[in-house]
């Protein structure tokens, strides 16, 4: 990543210098969370620059668990992107979100239907005041007809490739609420922190994510490249990297890669994989004669995620469901380590 993340709080002639990348911030934030005047907000992103004039008071989110931070802080959007992956009982909310809306009193709010791309008329009859997208995959195209309807936050460089502590980061400031942002980053760093704690086998082991396995045809296999949110998601849990993954990734700025089962030896410096599928796809890597001598593979070490349920979908880690999903995870990875040499 090229740019330093940085916030200034102008009021005070302060510069706040953040150690994340791709897109910078300018505001008096401090002043509007105090609840004084709001000083108009500034935000640089990929796909242009952003400034919230007045304080948000109807918040609408695109795209995939953009709308889990305002929750988190106690703001109900106005509207937001149904759930079209993991939702296991079809209402277009996910169980951590069904929590917090249910702990927050509030009921569900419209849902926009991205399943051929963002309803665009839906979002704005939802009359938002900034329409948050800092974890999303916004065109441009996508991002000029939004702005067109309210202040849009996008992502800070990378398309899907927002890690989710830079999205708590930019949808809370986009909200005069940074602070809060970074007590909700706070607070989640250390429940990862005391939850990985309790499953020492996993420590430092490598791991690898398999996507979109056809078995089928084993002739290629995919993975998620680091950067993507589900393989940096790893490190938070104490797991590696593995040479092979970093060394493909360093040559693209692509969330995967696609490989030839030919060339499966490389991956033998993993210790773990994770991937999608059910017993079959376990049983057709297996089988299969080049896959199969992939130590991870041959030991059993394979965390199989349903791709359909809440359990999968919350391997990439967003606001709220990482307190969902922590302690499931983890003990199916060490599952996975118990296998390993």
């Amino acid at each position: 990543m090229s740019r330093p993340f940085r916030l200034i709080t102008l009021s005070a002639a302060t510069v706040l210098t953040v150690g994340l990348a791709g897109c910078s911030v300018s505001s008096s934030s401090e002043g509007a969370e105090a609840g004084g005047d709001w000083t108009p907000v500034t935000i640089e992103h990929a796909l242009g620059t952003t400034t919230i004039e007045a304080r948000p008071e109807r918040v609408a989110t695109v795209n995939w668990a953009n709308h889990e931070v305002p929750l988190a802080l106690g703001v109900v959007p106005v509207g937001m992107a149904a759930a079209n992956f993991g939702d296991d009982d079809g209402d277009g909310v996910l169980p951590w979100v069904d929590e917090k809306l249910e702990e927050l009193g509030a009921e569900t709010p419209v849902l926009f239907d991205e399943t051929d791309g963002i309803d665009f008329e839906a979002v704005a009859d939802s009359r938002p005041d900034v329409i948050l997208a800092a974890y999303s995959g916004l065109t441009q195209e996508d991002y000029d007809t939004l702005n067109e309807i309210a202040p849009v936050v996008a992502y800070p460089e990378t398309a899907w490739g927002t890690p989710w502590r830079e999205m708590i980061q930019l949808n809370s400031q986009a909200l005069g609420m940074a602070q809060e942002g970074e007590q909700l980053i706070s607070n989640l760093e250390q429940e990862i922190t005391d939850t990985v704690a309790e499953h020492p086998q996993i420590q430092d082991r490598s791991a690898m994510f398999l996507t979109h396995v056809d078995t089928t045809d084993l002739s290629e296999v995919s993975f998620y490249t680091t950067h993507d949110t589900r393989a940096m998601f790893f490190e938070d849990l104490g797991l590696t990297t593995p040479d092979s993954v970093a060394e493909a990734s360093a040559g693209t700025e692509q969330f995967s890669l696609t490989q030839s089962a030919e060339q499966a030896d490389a991956f033998n410096d993993v210790d773990i994989i994770v991937t999608y599928g059910g017993d079959e796809l376990v049983t057709a890597l297996k089988e299969d004669p080049l896959l199969s001598q992939m130590p991870a593979v041959a030991n059993d070490a394979v965390v199989n995620l349903p791709g359909d349920d809440p359990l999968g979908t919350a391997a990439n880690p967003t606001p709220l469901s990482i307190s969902w999903v922590l302690e499931d995870y983890l003990s199916l990875l060490d599952a996975a380590a118990d296998q390993a040499p």
